[in-house]
């Protein structure tokens, strides 16, 4: 709706609907005042959520907070559940990969994806880094043979899909189980806690300074919303707060935790990104509408699952240095 210009939500070459206060009308009804019409785009009550772009944000509140007490639990509470938390995202995500990819074409198979992914949540947990590269073999040899057994026609389209699907969601997710192996105790779980909050403190932190201060637009094509500003301030966030973390749960250097808050707010904002990217080239506004006010479970999950593999290399890193 506009209330600077009457004809707004009308296209250029529509002459038949013509607000009441326009030129030619009797004088009594010229003096109308002028108020917000609602048009065809946007009727009464779209935003009255509160979202933006229509988004319910009670909704979209309540479920974000309750994914947040699920993980916390399964950290907290009850460890081992936290490989069933990973397990099922896995298999939700690959659901809706499967869905969105079918719009250009390309037609993954679901049930040896979706059995892979649980396969290699599992291995991972059972053995560590080796298993779960052999459990991606696995998953991407049985796409193949389930997709030859399908025939023959754009068999090379839908090898690419399955790939990319078995890569993008279960392997790179399943490196937030290796954080949390069994071995590793109570540091365990602190490490998937910091991994966690250090996104969320670059996403907050991000969307923060961009609100106030963000005015060069980073990547318009893809994300209009995100500001090299915004950017400045994800990385300033995660970094700070992950010095803290680091240092009060693990004893981990702060000089380290600078380091490990900067280089996860890169690859989540890279992932964010590269999602974004994604569902453009699909012509998708979410991955799916299974939460509400949030899109897709693979909307909260882009910048997680190239943030979670990369902990676990900078992890690495920190141990052998200190």
């Amino acid at each position: 709706m506009s209330y600077l210009d009457p004809r707004a939500g009308q296209s250029a070459g529509d002459e038949t609907t013509v607000p009441a206060w326009h030129a030619g009308e009797d004088a009594q009804t010229s003096q109308l005042p002028l108020v917000p019409t609602p048009t065809t785009e946007q009727k009464p009550g779209k935003r009255r959520a509160g979202g933006r772009a229509g988004r319910n944000l009670p909704a979209a509140i309540g479920v974000g907070v309750g994914l947040i007490l699920v993980v916390l639990a399964s950290l907290v509470i009850w460890p081992d559940a936290f490989l069933g938390v990973i397990a099922v995202a896995s298999a939700v995500g690959v659901y809706e990969m499967v869905r969105a990819l079918r719009a250009s074409g390309a037609d993954a198979p679901l049930i040896p994806l979706v059995a892979g992914s649980l396969l290699m949540v599992g291995l991972a947990w059972y053995d560590g880094p080796d298993a779960l590269l052999l459990g991606l073999l696995v998953t991407i040899a049985a796409s193949v043979i389930w997709r030859i057994a399908d025939g023959a026609a754009a068999f090379r389209r839908d090898l690419v899909a399955s790939v990319m699907i078995s890569i993008y969601v279960p392997f790179l997710l399943s490196f937030g189980v290796l954080l949390q192996l069994p071995d590793a105790g109570e540091d365990g779980r602190w490490r998937v806690l910091c991994t966690l909050l250090a996104v969320v403190l670059s996403d907050t932190g991000g969307y923060a300074v961009g609100v106030f201060f963000g005015k060069h637009k980073m990547a318009p094509s893809i994300s209009p919303g995100k500001t090299w500003e915004g950017f400045a301030g994800s990385v300033l966030s995660a970094a700070i707060g992950s010095s803290l973390l680091l240092y009060y749960l693990l004893e981990i250097p702060f000089y380290w935790g600078l380091v490990f808050g900067a280089v996860l707010s890169m690859v989540a904002v890279a992932g964010d990104l590269a999602e974004s990217m994604l569902k453009r080239d699909l012509g998708v506004k979410d991955m799916s509408n299974l939460l509400p006010g949030h899109g897709g479970l693979m909307d909260r999950l882009d910048s997680i699952l190239f943030a979670v593999p990369t902990a676990y290399l900078l992890f690495a890193l920190i141990g052998a240095n200190t």
